[in-house]
């Protein structure tokens, strides 16, 4: 009986065929373990992610492995599938050729405006007003672009409420209450909401936020590593090939880095941060990348009740509360892409309590702080080891450059001193190990905006001017050391005669 079930059993064909068969038409399944910081891969799991080190980080994920086909039925993945080689100047488009936005400091962050077929990242601590910026920036273009609002956190009913409140109290003055072309839809699945462009083919895509969108094709839930690269990827594919401008808002983590940052930042143009403090009411639009403008460009916002309003001149809104001749307070100039800002630093000492005297900065670099205050005892004189030393800078805005070295070294020696800095003097200038005074990048720039606002003297660091003449309408004092600098800047004024 065994015999006659087996007579067609023919060993050569099933063991050249059934592997083959089997290897070809089944997809093998395997588990990994994705890091959600950083995207490491790992075939097991970890408790600690050795790239980024961050705990607990390793999630599960279960890939399905597709077979490799081979021929004219493989699946050709591509912006068009069918793109030629062609020259050069041939290229439609111009460099210029860009999208005009109603918020002028959006587009000066942007590099003028949007460019057709970009993608943008905006991301942000949870309530910093990203949500409130694009539905803005939404209304503002519906006048003459067709817009997709694309949510996965609100409904079209909330949407509507704060476009209602934003309209009514002035945030969008020449725009309609109810844009006809402002279209709203709630979607998570990427497949839907690329079927919705297709019907709707909008000029302008917004999806808030990419961490709630998800394929269906993968296991992985929503907002993982893979499911954000994926969906990432395939909104770039939407945008170069079809021209459609795509503004996507991706959530931070508790480091206030996006989620899965190094993946979202290769796959987009432009990634732009929205900072800010929530007890401030400033709030600043920073560029880290951009594919069509400069880098490291800032926006300043304030946000009132009518929404985020643009702040024309930020250093006249960050020096409207300073109080003049006061001790432990001097202005530096930084440089926010090739804008110049002026700030207040803030500088106290206070005898310490404990030990080891403590160093607290807001706004500066904890280790600057560190280098200027073994200076300022071991090249000024200063007997800091005993003093707590507090750095704060006024607006919440973070300084990382240099320049504003010798005001923060002016603040902490005014404070230790008692005696106020010249209320009319700017500082700046980077301070060396040696106690001299360097000279930073565009100070044509910086002299220039501090004269707009009415200072009349600036204390920089002596070096050659390489031809470049300095700002007539404003006193310049040059110093070598820093030691000379702070004698600058201590020295009294005399008072004008009366009438």
């Amino acid at each position: 009986m065994f015999h006659e079930l087996r007579r067609d059993f023919n060993p050569a064909e099933e063991m050249n065929e059934s592997p083959l068969r089997y290897n070809t038409l089944m997809p093998k399944t395997h588990t990994r373990f994705v890091c959600q910081e950083c995207g490491r891969v790992s075939a097991t799991y970890m408790g600690k992610c050795p790239q980024c080190g961050s705990f607990n980080s390793m999630v599960e994920e279960v890939v399905h492995d597709e077979p490799v086909s081979k021929g004219a039925t493989a699946n050709v993945r591509g912006l068009t599938g069918r793109s030629q080689p062609q020259p050069i100047g041939e290229v439609g488009g111009d460099a210029d050729d860009r999208i005009h936005l109603p918020i002028g400091e959006f587009a000066r962050v942007l590099g003028g405006g949007i460019v057709p077929g970009s993608i943008v990242l905006v991301g942000g601590d949870p309530g910093i007003g990203k949500s409130t910026l694009m539905l803005q920036m939404a209304m503002g273009m519906a006048d003459k672009q067709r817009v997709l609002y694309v949510s996965g956190e609100e409904s079209e009913r909330q949407i509507k409420m704060r476009a209602t409140r934003l309209h009514h109290v002035g945030a969008i003055r020449e725009s309609p209450p109810l844009p006809a072309n402002l279209l709203l839809v709630t979607e998570t699945n990427l497949e839907v909401i690329l079927n919705h462009v297709n019907d709707v083919k909008p000029d302008l895509l917004i999806v808030d936020s990419i961490q709630t969108v998800y394929l269906s094709e993968l296991d992985s839930s929503a907002g993982s590593v893979s499911q954000v690269r994926e969906c990432a990827s395939q909104l770039r594919e939407l945008a170069k090939s079809s021209g459609i401008s795509i503004f996507i808002i991706g959530h931070v983590t508790k480091e206030g880095a996006i989620a899965g940052p190094r993946v979202l930042e290769h796959i987009v143009d432009t990634v732009l941060y929205l900072e800010g403090d929530r007890f401030q009411a400033y709030r600043l639009l920073r560029s880290v990348k951009n594919r069509f403008g400069a880098t490291s460009e800032v926006g300043v916002f304030e946000m009132r009740e009518s929404g985020l309003m643009e702040v024309t001149n930020p250093s006249e809104a960050f020096l409207e509360e300073r109080m003049v001749n006061a001790p432990g307070s001097s202005i530096a100039v930084a440089m926010e892409g090739t804008r110049p800002i002026l700030v207040e630093i803030q500088g106290l000492t206070s005898p310490t309590q404990f030990g080891n005297a403590r160093r607290t900065p807001n706004g500066v670099d904890f280790n600057r702080l560190l280098l200027i205050a073994a200076v300022l005892t071991r090249r000024v004189g200063l007997k800091l080891s005993e003093q707590d030393v507090f750095v704060n800078v006024v607006g919440g805005i973070q300084i990382d450059e240099p320049a504003a070295d010798l005001a923060i070294a002016a603040a902490i020696a005014s404070s230790s001193r008692d005696i106020a800095v010249r209320a009319d003097a700017v500082l700046i200038g980077e301070i060396g190990l040696a106690g001299e005074l360097r000279m930073p990048g565009q100070m044509q720039a910086r002299l220039r905006e501090a004269a707009k606002l009415g200072f009349k003297c600036a204390i920089v660091p002596k070096a050659i001017h390489k031809g470049e003449a300095w700002p007539k309408d404003i006193e310049i004092v040059e110093a070598r050391s820093l030691s000379q600098a702070l004698d600058a800047a201590f020295a009294i004024q005399r008072k004008p005669p009366l009438s």
